[in-house]
Parts: structure tokens; C-alpha cells; sequence
């Protein structure tokens, strides 16, 4: 793969392959959110605190996998761990399909779960594409799971107005069929696949990632984030339902809060990236969720407030959705980027699973408005715990591949590129044939480090 200012042919067909098989299996998932807490009442064993466990349930194995799939990525192949993991998915969703017990809908989402193939993703990306151009590829698959969230929440409740809560579990599993046809037909198959570090976790760095203080913050921050995302999707359904709306009408609402949101998150996002303000953005998010989580529990509101709050409460889901994983990987030291997002999928994961649950037995007990006020002092908790986070250096993370290069070459390797104007820190990990760098874009010249691609 020749040197260009552009993606060739490989890297653009991974880009938008990959960004399918993700948008497609992320749509599955995030499709129940905004309908099981009421389509799952038809369901036989129903009680709250099950509801909460089905829509939690995947999040448990999720994590539970998340770290051991890119392991085995690592020794059995990308593509096979990839499709093992779409048809587990697509066995739990058929499972769900067919069920019409509650427990049985739980086990089919657990199921769901344990086809945890984002960091084997990751990793087949990596090696389909060259280092100057896998920010492009990586980024590209970030906004296939934003666009996946925004189709699912307005296209779920209409859907499952039509095909039922079964017909919905059909239809995720068919999204997960065509996700592996995807990946064995369409993408394409690295020359090599290297040992991803920056993608696949290290056992022996989990101790340094817990050991870091600012890392822990940001994992208790998405752990948090997606605990109220769940448990907020236990209620909110309810109460549009409450207020007259059908299960069909629950589209306009969305389509209306997915908008808005987005116009509104952006600003945010581009001040916090221009002046380095990524705490405080990040507070002001948390502060805002926690207020309208409040404003829930405590008022009834018409559908018009409920619409003007949503978007607020989306615009700070969204900043905080696209900040974390941006912090981590500036934060994250050089050859633990793997290691740390591992921790934090996990982490993500933990929250959704927990959210669920933790919701439906506060509904048992103390109704909706209760699982609002427990978003609210989850979230003032959150926010007092991001008074010590640090803004993150003005630097990238930028990954040369370089399996060629011997063993013992790594050390003036790694001292030539510190010489580079731009270049703040350089870290060699040969058993990867690699070298990780932090560097300051404004000041790098691109074409300094061409030369070392994939040398």
C-alpha cells in the first residue's frame, strides 16, 4: 500500500465495511431502548424490576467479553472472531424472538451480549490501514454508532408498532445476518495482522490503568453515562405514554430531540476542542443531565416541555458521548491506548447493565419519578467526582507500524523520531512491531513521518 494524501481502495472499502457492520449491530441494540419498557408488558413473568434486567441484560456480557474477544482476535483471526460474535448475537435475538416469557426475552439479551466483537473491530481496522490514514477509518466508525443511536430512537417505536416486540427481535437478527455477510463477502482481508496495542488490551498493564487517577474518572464517567441512559429509557417511555402519546407517535418525539440535540451539542464540542476546555464542558453536561433528571422527578410537564428537556438532556448526553473517548485516548499513556479503552468499554458496559435493573426496582418501589431522582444524585455524585479531572494535553495519539524493522533497531528508531519537531513523546513496543507517539498537529509536519510508514 502505496503512500498518499488519501484513503486508497482497501482502506475505503474497510471504512465504510466496517462502519456497517457496526451501524448494523449497534441499530439492534439501541432499536429497544426506547420501546421494551412498554412493548416487554405483554410479556409472560412481567414485573419492573425484569423489565429493567432485559434492557440492561446484554450490557453484563458485553462486558464480560469485551477484553477476551480481542484476545482471541489476536490468535484465531479478526474475521472468524468477528463473525462468531455477529451470529451470537444473531442466536440471542432469534432466542428473544421466540420468546414469550420474560426470562426468556433475558437469556436471548444476554446472548445478544456476548457478541462482543468491538475491540476485534478495531483491530481489523488497524491492520487494513495505514498509519496516516486510520484516524479517518476510526472516526468514520465513531459516527456510524452516533447515526445507529439516532436511527434506532426514532425508528424503534414505529417498528414495533407494526411487528411487535417478536417481529423487532426478527428484525435485529437479520441486521446481524447481513453484518456478517458484510464482513465475509465485502470486507476486505489484511496482508498481516499485527498485534494492535492501541486496539486490544494488555494484561499487564491493568494495574497502571487503575492506578490512574484521571483514567478511573473517565471510566466512572461513561460507567455513569450509560447507567442513566438505561435507566432513563425504564421510565421515559412511560411517560409519553402517560401523557396520551401512542407507541407509534413516540417517533416525532425523537426525531424532534435527536435534532434538536445535536444543533445544540456541537458549539460545545468545538469550544471545548478550540480552548482546551474539556472539564468544564464535560461538568457543564453532567450538571445539565443532572437538572433534567430533577426536573422529571419532581414536575409533570406538558409534551412540549418534555420536548424542549429532552433536548437538552440529549445535547449533554451527546457532548459527554463524544468527549469521553476523546479524553482517553489523549490521557492514556502511549503503549497502554489498548489496555485503557478496554477498561473503559468494560466500564461502559457495567453501566448499562446495572442501569436497567437498578431502575426497575426503583419503579417496583417507588414509581418512575423515583428512577429520575436517582439519575439526579447518580449524576451530582458524577459531578463531584470530575472536580479533579484535568483538561488533556494538546496532543494526538498517532501509531507507525513496523513489522520489518528488527528488534534492536527499535531504540535509535525511537530517538530519531523524539528528534521530530511536533513529536512529544515516543514509546517502542517491537513485539508489535510498532512505535507509539503523541504529537502536537500544529507544530508536526505531516510528511515528517512518512518516510517511517510501515518501513
Amino acid at each position: 500500500m502505496n503512500s498518499t494524501s488519501g484513503m486508497n481502495s482497501t482502506e475505503k472499502k474497510a471504512a465504510i465495511t466496517l462502519s456497517s457492520v457496526f451501524a448494523l449491530r449497534m441499530l439492534g441494540l439501541f432499536m429497544l431502548l426506547p420501546v421494551f419498557s412498554l412493548a416487554g408488558q405483554s410479556l409472560i413473568g412481567y414485573t419492573p424490576a425484569l423489565i429493567g434486567l432485559a434492557i440492561g441484560a446484554y450490557g453484563l456480557t458485553q462486558a464480560i467479553f469485551q477484553i477476551p474477544f480481542g484476545w482471541l482476535s489476536d490468535r484465531f483471526g479478526r474475521k472468524p472472531i468477528i463473525m462468531t460474535g455477529l451470529l451470537l448475537f444473531a442466536l440471542g435475538s432469534v432466542v428473544a424472538a421466540l420468546s414469550d416469557h420474560i426470562y426468556g426475552v433475558i437469556i436471548g439479551r444476554l446472548l445478544q451480549g456476548c457478541g462482543a466483537i468491538a475491540s476485534a473491530v478495531m483491530a481489523l481496522a488497524a491492520d487494513l490501514s495505514r498509519d496516516e490514514q486510520r484516524t479517518k477509518i476510526m472516526a468514520s466508525i465513531g459516527m456510524s454508532i452516533g447515526g445507529a443511536f439516532a436511527i434506532a430512537m426514532i425508528f424503534g417505536p414505529g417498528l414495533t408498532s407494526w411487528l411487535g416486540l417478536s417481529g423487532v427481535f426478527w428484525a435485529i437478527a437479520v441486521l446481524a445476518v447481513l453484518a456478517i455477510l458484510v464482513i465475509y463477502f465485502l470486507t476486505p482481508n489484511p496482508e498481516h495482522q499485527f498485534i494492535q496495542r492501541d486496539a486490544i488490551a494488555n494484561k499487564q498493564q491493568f494495574a497502571s490503568i487503575f492506578n490512574d487517577g484521571q483514567l478511573m474518572r473517565l471510566n466512572f464517567g461513561i460507567f455513569t453515562l450509560h447507567f442513566l441512559l438505561t435507566a432513563f429509557f425504564v421510565a421515559f417511555p412511560m411517560r409519553l405514554q402517560n401523557l396520551g402519546i401512542d407507541l407509534a407517535q413516540h417517533s416525532w418525539v425523537y426525531l424532534a430531540t435527536m435534532l434538536g440535540a445535536v444543533c445544540l451539542m456541537l458549539p460545545f464540542i468545538i469550544y471545548a476542542e478550540k480552548n482546551r476546555q474539556h472539564a468544564r464542558v464535560m461538568l457543564a453536561g453532567v450538571l445539565l443531565i443532572g437538572l433534567i433528571q430533577l426536573m422529571f422527578g419532581l414536575f409533570e410537564m406538558s409534551i412540549w416541555i418534555v420536548v424542549m428537556a429532552m433536548i437538552l438532556y440529549f445535547a449533554g448526553f451527546n457532548l459527554l458521548e463524544a468527549l469521553l473517548p476523546s479524553m482517553i485516548s489523549r490521557i492514556a499513556p502511549l503503549s497502554g491506548k489498548g489496555t485503557a479503552l478496554g477498561v473503559y468499554s468494560t466500564s461502559q458496559f457495567l453501566g448499562a447493565f446495572l442501569g436497567g435493573p437498578a431502575a426497575g426496582l426503583v419503579m417496583q418501589f417507588y414509581g418512575i419519578n423515583g428512577i429520575y431522582l436517582l439519575g439526579a444524585v447518580m449524576a451530582l455524585i458524577w459531578a463531584v467526582w470530575l472536580l479533579g479531572l484535568n483538561n488533556p494535553p494538546a496532543v494526538s495519539a498517532y501509531t507507525l507500524t513496523m513489522p520489518d524493522v528488527a528488534k534492536d533497531a527499535f531504540p535509535s528508531l525511537v530517538a530519531e523520531l523524539k528528534a521530530i519537531e511536533g513529536v512529544s513523546e515516543a514509546v517502542a513496543l517491537p513485539e508489535a512491531g510498532a512505535v507509539y507517539l503523541k504529537v502536537d498537529k500544529k507544530q508536526l509536519d505531516p510528511k515528517s513521518l512518512e518516510k517511517y510508514s510501515r518501513r
